[in-house]
């Protein structure tokens, strides 16, 4: 009866318009309103991979960094952004909507993309040129101070913009479904899948026309081209704010985390099934689900169906112990099991992260092999660059055909509403990751012998066979990335806790940093270990032993795939856990 009650009521429950004026069901929310989010997206991205895609060569051509100096400086670029996706995630819980949080981040890369345009414009604000080969001319000097200031107070304010953005437009899209209904939560699956797609519009705009005009026009254009991407993005966002419904922020979840983590502790040794063991259940639902401060029927169901701790992770129990300590941090046993899915998620982000590790190749030896091979399309030359073109026109074609054919084929064929489900669908992205590093390897063993059988191995004359051999991994990265990213973006939304969704979403923007910061302690290490013959160093890349360093990769995601599938048949969905 209470179902019937929630499908008929004319308002959302914990649900606002733009105004703060309660959410009304039948003007907001929907795929109408997910439509503008997917629109905005592909222009978020294009504004922040135009620039980050090539943003070394601008480093070290016209700031004057050292190769190892602007690779490093590209890398704590990508990476600080992604890791403040976290903060845009906790900000869309805590205190503000994501709609706000949206626009917040977009005037803040607004800003940074303005700062980088004018000091690629002026040349006052740019280090002299220079003749690297002839430094008697003029001496190259790396960009610094108050020009060095300026340049990174731009990337950085990028850098938190995109934070922000990443941080609230997935979870903020995915909202407008009603997860309550079958319909709902295809409506849901299908949006994630059109997120990735977008993503991948907006990257194959940048690494072809950006890249292009940058290279040949000037940065100023290309930096210019993303100030206007991501200004156009804001009123096309506004223009969807009277079909939205926007959550209300119920507060830092990390403190109902840090309140049953301290319950836990502080009632160590008190036995969870004495007669006073569970604190008033009924009478103190969890603040983030209370309903005079909002919540969706979800997660009302679940505070509902659990009159009792879970038996898993059982030393989180004591927290829902009525004992002095549990009244103070008032603990009840929603809060309990809100913690518990967020301890078992973590697992499972852990084990994505070596994929993006995988991924972080195709920006690094990827493009450095296809340098050394025939680029050439017949009369086209494709600069190796360029080469993330396959991935992405290969997501274009496959998120559609995933979401039309493949989901329906394997909802008929398994009988459920799902089809494939989010741990199935981010196992087969670990899986096409280590078949693409073991494709890698044979691709460069080839490359290899044919630089040996021709004598150039000592040569930086292009070797005659095809650039293409390179694209088989990465259309398999490609095909994996949208994989895990959709499963994951997906997967952390419908777990988490309706207070706390943000924040998980963010989380699949986290692994990929913590991907590429690893890819970079790897080689670090290899290189260490095999320092008397180093795999990854030498007079050119065809004396580096590159394939051996993709089958260890391929290897190291077998593991990681095994260490997968142990966390992964243990989860049990929050549905089950409803049902259970």
């Amino acid at each position: 009866m209470e179902v019937e009650n929630y499908q008929l009521a004319e308002t959302w429950d914990g649900y606002v318009d733009w105004r703060g004026k309660p959410a009304v069901r039948s003007k907001h929310g929907g795929m109408v309103a997910a439509s503008f989010v997917l629109v905005v997206e592909v222009l978020e991205n294009l504004a922040y991979l135009a620039n980050a895609s090539n943003l070394v060569l601008y480093l070290s051509e016209y700031m004057h960094f050292s190769p190892s100096g602007s690779a490093n400086a590209v890398t704590n670029f990508m990476g600080t952004a992604f890791l403040l996706a976290l903060l845009g995630g906790f900000l869309s819980d805590a205190f503000f909507t994501t709609y706000q949080i949206y626009l917040l981040g977009a005037l803040l890369e607004f800003l940074g993309l303005v700062i980088l345009t004018t000091q690629a414009k002026v040349g006052s604000l740019k280090p002299p040129k220079c003749d690297p080969s002839n430094t008697n001319i003029i001496p190259c000097q790396q960009v610094h101070g108050a020009k060095a200031a300026m340049l990174f107070l731009g990337l950085y304010l990028v850098a938190l913009g995109v934070g922000g953005i990443k941080g609230s437009l997935p979870s903020h899209g995915a909202e407008q479904f009603d997860g309550e209904i079958p319909r709902g939560r295809k409506q849901r699956s299908t949006f994630f899948n059109y997120f990735v797609f977008s993503l991948s519009c907006g990257a194959l705009f940048a690494v072809t026309l950006v890249v292009w005009i940058e290279d040949n026009l000037g940065w100023q254009w290309g930096f210019g081209i993303s100030t206007l991407a991501i200004l156009l993005s804001i009123p096309i966002f506004l223009t969807g704010s009277r079909y939205y419904r926007n959550k209300i922020p119920l507060g830092s979840p990390l403190t109902g985390i840090g309140k049953v983590l301290l319950a836990a502790l502080f009632n160590t040794g008190t036995p969870t099934s004495s007669s006073n063991a569970i604190a008033n259940v009924a009478t103190s639902p969890s603040p983030a689900l209370a309903s005079e401060e909002g919540g969706d029927v979800e997660n009302k169901k679940l505070e509902k169906a659990l009159d009792s701790p879970s038996e898993s992770l059982k030393f989180l129990n004591r927290a829902a112990v009525n004992v002095p300590a549990c009244n103070v941090l008032k603990c009840s046993v929603q809060q309990v099991e809100e913690v518990k899915i967020v301890v078992k998620v973590l697992p499972i982000f852990a084990c994505t992260i070596m994929l993006n590790c995988c991924l972080a190749q195709l920006s690094t030896f990827s493009v450095q092999q296809a340098a050394t091979m025939n680029t050439k399309l017949g009369t086209l030359k494709i600069p190796p660059a360029s080469l993330p073109i396959f991935p992405v026109v290969f997501i274009m074609i496959l998120a559609p055909l995933y979401d039309h054919v493949i989901i329906p084929f394997a909802r008929k064929m398994t009988k459920s509403e799902m089809g494939i489900t989010h741990l199935q669908r981010i196992g087969v992205g670990l899986v096409l990751s280590i078949i693409a590093m073991a494709v890698a390897a044979l691709v460069e063993i080839r490359r290899k012998s044919v630089a040996t059988d021709l004598g150039l191995l000592d040569s930086a004359k292009p070797l005659p066979i095809t650039f293409l051999w390179i694209a088989f991994q990465y259309l398999f990265l490609g095909s994996a990335d949208l994989f895990t990213l959709a499963g994951l973006l997906e997967f952390f939304f419908t777990e988490a806790a309706f207070s706390m969704r943000s924040l998980a979403t963010a989380l699949s923007w986290v692994s990929l940093a913590t991907g590429y910061y690893l890819s970079t302690v790897i080689v670090s290490i290899v290189n260490s270990l095999t320092r008397d013959t180093p795999w990854l160093s030498g007079k050119n890349l065809n004396h580096y032993q590159l394939e051996k360093f993709y089958w260890l990769m391929c290897a190291l995601s077998g593991l990681n795939f095994m260490h997968y599938l142990f966390w992964a048949t243990k989860y049990k969905y929050q549905s089950t856990r409803i049902n259970r």
